[in-house]
């Protein structure tokens, strides 16, 4: 049956595909879930584009860039709709659901397929993100889990989720660790944009019945910014501390940041950003350290004059629960302690 009428973002699960049909460098800064990108224009045919609209004038854009657009059109549907049925239904997105969309959306009817424009395009769907974001965010059932750097809270939480608990992993959906040498090593982080829509995406599928555990952040994880209703909402909510021994944190961070040992050169650059709150000559000792590839003694150090000595003050600082948190302790933060540990949580209902 056909979908006719303007087409919204609550329309798009009605469609077979959603093909977003700007340019690469757009689609790569952020789209839809589950878009394939189909540009009628590629970077450098938009560059020229716009150069001809400013220079001459729109009638000349629209005609070498309508032949453009014909040329990429075609190819589109000798390559990638080929083998797509009669029955088909995409649904196509520009910037404003305006001519890029609307050409393609007007050659796949001539094919004789149901294809619909998703009204306002891109602009639409990126306002329903944030409003999707600022409208759940103030009801999240979170319960806080909090530890010292090294408490393996990431992993104990990815345990929680394969056990059924509603988990918003934001390191994951950030492509970080969320301290300064928290990078991962050929992991680049989202842009700011699409970090926001895969946390849309997360915040839609939780029961708001249900608790969801989340790890307490700061308000940057990375170069991402946290939403400021979900950070103000994360520092009401109730808290698990994991307290984890010393012995215990040193051998999980060894594992957790072995990357960094990779790329000495690096790590010892990235030490450098220390200076200001330890001094030269301890950060010349650290990054002696990484050179050497003494990363045992490095992270003993980082845990005993960095990362313990602010961690509580902080907290208490933040965290408005923090003096009724629930504490968990471990001398083990193997994968197989984990588990267990994340069995016992959840079985003695420490959602508060």
């Amino acid at each position: 049956m056909s979908t006719r009428g303007p087409v919204r973002v609550g329309d798009i699960a009605r469609f077979d595909t959603v093909i977003d049909a700007r340019s690469p460098a757009e689609f790569a800064l952020d789209h839809i879930p589950g878009a394939i990108n189909c540009p009628v224009l590629d970077d450098e045919e938009r560059r020229i584009v716009g150069t001809i609209y400013k220079q001459t004038g729109a009638f000349e854009a629209r005609r070498v860039g309508g032949a453009m657009v014909a040329a990429n059109l075609a190819r589109h549907l000798r390559e990638r709709f080929h083998e797509q049925p009669a029955h088909w239904k995409p649904l196509v997105y520009c910037w404003r659901g305006g001519l890029r969309s609307g050409a393609m959306v007007n050659w796949l009817r001539l094919v004789g397929w149901d294809a619909q424009q998703l009204a306002g395009g891109y602009k639409s769907f990126r306002r329903h993100v944030i409003d999707e974001i600022a409208q759940r965010s103030p009801r999240l059932p979170l319960v806080v889990l909090c530890g010292a750097t090294g408490s393996a809270k990431t992993r104990l939480l990815q345990h929680m989720a394969q056990q059924g608990a509603q988990v918003l992993d934001l390191e994951g959906l950030a492509g970080h660790r969320g301290s300064l040498l928290g990078a991962r090593r050929g992991v680049p982080q989202p842009s700011q944009k699409h970090f926001e829509t895969l946390l849309a995406t997360e915040l839609a599928r939780f029961d708001l019945t249900r608790p969801v555990f989340i790890e307490g952040e700061s308000p940057r994880i990375g170069r991402l910014a946290l939403p400021p209703g979900l950070v103000t909402r994360m520092r009401e909510a109730p808290i698990v501390e994991l307290q984890a021994t010393r012995e215990a944190r040193l051998a999980y961070l060894l594992r957790d940041y072995a990357d960094l040992g990779e790329d000495p050169e690096a790590f010892a650059a990235l030490l450098g950003h220390f200076k200001e709150a330890h001094g030269k000559e301890t950060v010349a000792r650290w990054q002696a350290w990484a050179r050497a590839g003494d990363l045992r003694a490095l992270f003993a150090e980082l845990m005993a004059l960095h990362y313990d000595p602010h961690y509580a003050r902080s907290h208490a600082r933040h965290f408005h629960r923090w003096a009724q948190r629930r504490s968990c302790s471990t001398d083990d933060l193997s994968d197989a302690a984990l588990e267990g540990l994340a069995q016992r949580l959840l079985q003695a209902g420490e959602a508060g």
